[in-house]
């Protein structure tokens, strides 16, 4: 971390229904709140996390941060997201999902259906010191079916959710991350509804009005499975007023932009606010570049070593129904 702090750029609330904890700090723990710092002073979260600050959420830009140097020094930020559970219960353990992601070596995975095994303390972090390592930080809220999360190799300076008020097993998560450089970035999980896309684009409207009330001064990245039967469904357009939702997009080797398992509809989605967009670079894995992203599939990927750990069989494990996702940028510092 840098020694001059920056601006945290969130503007956080409470309710009732959304009475909070917040963690982060640089350090991990089994039970995932080890110490740290950060100026906060009320929250919304509510759940698990790799740190613990202090009992705050709200901290108002104060607009003396510096300016990024355009010319100088950058750091790559390499940003997946994936519902990759498999198995008869949504969840990680039977391990395919895990390679998977571990393979891909990202600093931030937006991670849907967060579950694995007993999905005690213990048990996720396991999980997340094997995907991404014992330094990294997490949030997982308490409660819901299938909790939307983030992991990350960045301090977390606060965490929360808002309300999903379309489903009752799932909210919208986020955490503001401190990565390098004078900004935060602000990443929110998601996982949009199956039935129509109607429903979708009414979560859609609600993640646009936290976004633009929330969120000031970071920039934003939302990530997850959005269950998008094409990409000029209303809840993109919608989307689109504040995120970049257009063209390019990330592909498999053959081409292929599509991530539902059978390849033909684009249900999962990494997309930035204009002013992070700007930045991206191609992701590299191995020697192979993916100018504009990649959609992870291993029973198509070549060379399958370049993935490692992951096996050519783990995108085609029983009731694994989507592809992750993975862009990067070069973030100025």
């Amino acid at each position: 971390m840098r020694s001059n702090r920056k601006g945290l750029g969130l503007l956080a609330f409470a309710t009732a229904a959304s009475l909070t904890f917040i963690y982060g700090c640089s350090s991990s723990s089994l039970d995932g709140t080890t110490g740290g710092d950060a100026s906060a002073d009320s929250g919304t979260s509510e759940g698990d996390s790799g740190q613990t600050i202090d009992d705050g959420g709200i901290a108002e830009n104060d607009g003396t941060h510096d300016v990024p140097d355009a010319n100088g020094p950058r750091t790559n930020i390499r940003i997946e997201t994936g519902n990759l559970t498999s198995g008869d219960n949504q969840s990680y353990t039977n391990g395919e999902g895990a390679r998977i992601f571990e393979a891909i070596k990202a600093d931030v995975i937006l991670i849907q259906e967060f579950n694995i095994g007993d999905s005690s303390p213990a048990a996720v972090r396991t999980f997340v010191d094997t995907i991404c390592g014992t330094t990294c930080n997490y949030y997982r809220p308490d409660g819901g079916g299938i909790p939307n999360g983030i992991i990350t190799r960045f301090p977390i300076v606060a965490s929360g959710f808002w309300d999903d008020t379309a489903v009752a097993d799932r909210d919208f998560s986020w955490a503001q991350i401190d990565i390098p450089g004078p900004r935060d970035l602000f990443a929110i999980s998601t996982h949009l509804l199956t039935s129509k896309a109607t429903e979708r684009n009414v979560q859609a409207n609600e993640l646009v009005t936290h976004i633009n009330a929330d969120v000031h001064d970071a920039y934003v990245v939302l990530g997850g499975d959005f269950n998008t039967a094409d990409r000029g469904e209303e809840c993109l357009v919608t989307l689109g007023a504040v995120l970049d939702t257009g063209a390019p997009y990330p592909k498999d080797g053959d081409g292929n932009d599509n991530t539902n398992a059978p390849r033909n509809k684009p249900y999962d989605w990494v997309v930035v606010s204009p002013d992070l967009a700007q930045f991206q670079v191609p992701v590299m894995i191995g020697a192979t570049s993916f100018d504009h992203g990649l959609v992870v599939d291993t029973r198509v990927y070549s060379p399958i070593e370049d993935l490692a750990p992951a096996l050519s069989t783990d995108s085609a494990a029983k009731n694994m129904q989507h592809m992750s996702v993975v862009k990067e940028f070069a973030v100025p510092e």
